[in-house]
């Protein structure tokens, strides 16, 4: 039975002797349409609100999420901030894109505390108006600052708000978030500790599916590499790490006698200098060619966010992580990649240790044993988190 799905007004078509209508929630007089039509079944489309933004790590796991709600036949739109990374990732999907003011609440002084909490709150109204405007049916929210007046406005509008929490502790994002959703996601059993009881459930982190299907010869043709030495993709987060790049660049020479690399540096960060070093090959961003690089690459640098780790595991690269230091950040990382260590599925070299003997010992320590790293990660047992999550999102959506 094919069904036609359209939203405010609607197409009707005959199937098997019945006249089938789907509509979103909220259409009014549907009893009237049904009494001139003689329709013997209406169906509501159900709409999705997806937030989330400030890294690719707050976008990616809805971007994970989509393909599967579009079969569903979930009607998806997105919240975002104005000109954040996150619009620039969703629109290709040619998903409705609704930019809100955002603002960042800091655990530190600075200037912009005095202006931020106004963003957040001009955000709010616009969250508001959005979600009365749109009526969604449930809001799944991936953190970041521009997520918590989405949030909160879900909660005061009514609709049942799922949120997913990456790092072992929670984010100050979503310590604030936390009190208005229904359900809190998460992918560390530690953070089960750290939620409240009946919100929390273990799901894991989704994974953008299309990353597992890579062409290796399509990257190699694309950097300019050659079949005799193996690859090591240095990922310094999406907005890219100096720390990182400084060692990695420091420690070049010595690298490409053995290696060839390839350097997603972050927006503005590309060293000119080097752009036609042999067997270096750096970008600021990757986009559709990520799961290409993911498939050539045989050992990876990383920082240590939540989902770019989840990704390593899910594709069994044996990894060194540099998590980002505690003097700047609240040392999620740290704990992400120690978890990871224990497990045996990566190495760790934290910030105050980094330097170019040390990075350059690590990587050779790490290939040199790259067998039992994957053998590790491949023993993990991945759940599946998408199924998990679109469960969620499911009973959410169809409280009745």
């Amino acid at each position: 039975m094919h069904l036609f799905s359209v939203l405010n007004f609607l197409d009707i078509s005959p199937n098997n002797g019945k006249m089938i209508l789907v509509l979103e929630r909220g259409v009014k007089d549907v009893l009237d349409i049904l009494e001139i039509t003689k329709i013997s079944e209406v169906i509501f489309m159900k709409r999705i609100i997806l937030t989330g933004g400030g890294t690719a790590g707050h976008v990616t796991p809805n971007i994970a999420l989509i393909p599967k709600l579009k079969e569903l036949g979930y009607d998806i739109q997105y919240i975002g901030s104005y000109e954040g990374i996150e619009k620039e990732l969703i629109e290709p999907f040619g998903i409705p894109y609704h930019g809100i003011s955002s603002g960042k609440l800091r655990r530190y002084f600075s200037v912009q505390n005095f202006t931020d909490p106004f963003r957040v709150i001009k955000g709010f109204g616009e969250a508001r108006k959005l979600i009365k405007d749109l009526k969604p049916d449930v809001i799944f929210s991936k953190g970041g600052f521009v997520s918590v007046p989405v949030v909160l406005a879900g909660k005061k509008c009514k609709v049942p708000v799922i949120i997913h929490e990456s790092d072992m502790t929670p984010g100050f994002a979503n310590k604030i978030a936390i009190p208005s959703a229904s359900k809190v996601c998460c992918n560390f059993p530690e953070t089960l500790e750290n939620l409240p009881k009946g919100k929390a459930v273990l799901t894991g982190s989704p994974i953008r599916q299309e990353l597992l299907s890579g062409n290796k010869i399509a990257a190699m043709d694309m950097c300019g590499f050659t079949a005799d030495k193996p690859v090591i993709l240095v990922i310094g987060g999406s907005l890219g790490s100096v720390i990182v790049n400084n060692a990695v660049r420091e420690a070049l020479p010595e690298l490409l006698n053995h290696f060839q690399i390839i350097h997603l540096c972050g927006k503005g960060k590309t060293d000119e200098s080097l752009k036609n070093t042999k067997g270096y090959c750096q970008f600021e961003y990757i986009k559709n060619e990520l799961r290409d690089i993911f498939a050539l690459a045989d050992i990876v640098i990383s920082r240590a966010g939540a989902n770019a780790i989840c990704e390593l595991l899910a594709l069994r690269k044996p990894n060194l992580l540099i998590p980002l230091s505690a003097k700047a950040s609240r040392g999620d990382q740290i704990l992400n990649a120690r978890s990871f260590e224990r497990q045996g599925f990566s190495l760790v070299i934290e910030e105050e240790e980094l330097s170019k003997d040390s990075l350059l010992q690590a990587v050779q320590n790490l290939y040199d044993n790259r067998s039992t790293f994957m053998d590790a990660m491949r023993s993990s047992g991945q759940q599946d988190s998408i199924d998990t999550i679109i469960g969620l999102i499911e009973e959410a959506a169809s409280p009745e």
